[in-house]
């Protein structure tokens, strides 16, 4: 058996919130070579040390926007496979869902970045749906498919 694949007219919604995550990428990116200069730790070291926190405070905001670049490393990979997939049944509720994870993940690297793992809490919990609901729209396309 053999389908004919139709991409929906709305989908370049779908793909316009894939190419917005560059942004956040390179908000990333920006955030951690700030706090690399400000701290004084030097490339090739990923992370500040114990020692260096203890002697400069900005060592730990250093460590906290790579850990939130880690982190949204970590998810993206599953976050774009889901809305590209869910984008295809549901393009208008995936370009929704994938809104709300891409403003989720600026909250939630500039609220850890600056505040700390507290901060990270609403960028968390808004990118946490946005993922959840296009995960969910993933599988019932893929279940459609079937």
């Amino acid at each position: 058996m053999s389908y004919v694949f139709e991409v929906p007219k709305e989908y370049g919604y779908v793909l316009a919130v894939a190419a917005s995550t560059v942004f956040i990428n390179t908000t990333h990116k920006n955030l951690t070579s700030i706090m690399r200069r400000a701290s004084g730790v030097p490339y090739p070291q990923s992370y500040a040390t114990k020692e260096e926190i203890e002697r400069n405070p900005k060592a730990l905001r250093f460590n906290l926007a790579q850990r939130s670049h880690a982190n949204f490393t970590e998810n993206y990979t599953s976050f774009v496979t889901a809305l590209l997939i869910a984008g295809l049944r549901y393009p208008n509720q995936a370009t929704w869902a994938g809104s709300a994870w891409v403003a989720g993940r600026f909250a939630y690297a500039l609220g850890y970045t600056y505040f700390g793992p507290p901060g990270r809490t609403a960028g968390y919990t808004v990118s946490l749906i946005g993922k959840a609901a296009l995960t969910i729209m993933a599988v019932l396309t893929c279940w459609n498919f079937a």
